[in-house]
């Protein structure tokens, strides 16, 4: 098996490749360096010459806020490079799972999304990522669409990786408390990708770390595992403003992963754990 991972400078591709590099799987992780997905024509020359049996397409442009601002570079990667993929995944006949996300939805309510539910982005990042899952769906008639939520991992900024940084100086911080979601450790998403593209079983899929919370829940978290002493106060959305809107319930189902027989990712206080000593390993 041959796989072709897009955004590899990323969070999660760059754990997606070394997960598959681990199980002896030949994957080959690219950036825009490499390969502009813009570009149909160098998208199509690109696929036809290396020849790949799974493209994972974790290529986004996922600055929420400045995409309400830059709607065209937005649209085009998320969108355009999308579209690209997809219509040379289906010449190359090869398998493509697409990566999307919790923003895809408008975030009302209290009940975690089903994977079914239907979409209503808030922002213009979510629209593009909603566009994106149409397009997939309209060129091929089988394929991977996996939503995720609240990443964080080694390769990258997160905030995680934030908190801590803050830590360094404050020992108080305020932190939104309304909004709900499951952070998600891309060590363990990629071991759950690399052994979903194993399989016939497509279709929309929702993957997180397991259990909710909110980002102020998340921060205290984060500071007691790593024996920081901040407090943090808890506030809302409306006191701190962002230009892109945040959906306040970024809960998802997980149902599909059991009904197919994948296992569920580790609880997120877990994953924090295994992050916060890969953290402290890569400082080493």
């Amino acid at each position: 098996m041959k796989v072709l991972v897009t955004g590899y400078t990323g969070q999660l591709g760059f754990d997606v490749v070394r997960e598959g590099k681990k199980r002896g799987i030949s994957i080959l992780g690219i950036g825009r360096e490499d390969l502009d997905i813009t570009n149909e024509a160098e998208v199509y020359q690109y696929v036809q010459n290396t020849k790949p049996d799974v493209i994972i397409h974790c290529a986004a442009y996922t600055a929420v806020d400045n995409a309400e601002d830059d709607k065209e570079t937005c649209w085009n990667i998320n969108v355009l490079g999308t579209k690209f993929i997809a219509t040379a995944a289906k010449r190359a006949n090869a398998k493509l799972m697409y990566i999307s996300t919790d923003y895809v939805f408008d975030g009302k309510g209290e009940e975690p999304f089903k994977e079914a539910a239907s979409p209503d982005p808030v922002g213009y990042y979510g629209l593009t990522k909603y566009e994106g899952e149409k397009i997939v769906r309209e060129f091929l008639e089988d394929y991977f669409i996996v939503r995720i939520s609240w990443v964080f991992g080694i390769n990258g900024h997160n905030f995680i990786k934030t908190m801590l940084r803050l830590s360094e100086t404050r020992n108080e911080l305020n932190v939104v408390g309304d909004q709900y979601g499951s952070p998600t450790y891309t060590f363990d998403l990629a071991r759950l990708i690399i052994d979903m593209i194993q399989t016939d079983k497509y279709g929309v899929y929702h993957a997180s770390n397991e259990g909710f919370c909110t980002w102020a829940e998340f921060a205290s978290e984060i500071f007691k595992q790593a024996n920081k002493d901040v407090t943090v106060k808890s506030i809302s959305t409306e006191e701190y403003p962002t230009r892109a809107v945040r959906p306040k319930n970024s809960r998802m189902s997980k149902q599909k992963l059991i009904d197919n027989g994948f296992k569920p990712l580790p609880n997120w206080r877990d994953a924090l754990k295994h992050y916060l000593n890969e953290l402290a390993q890569e400082v080493r």
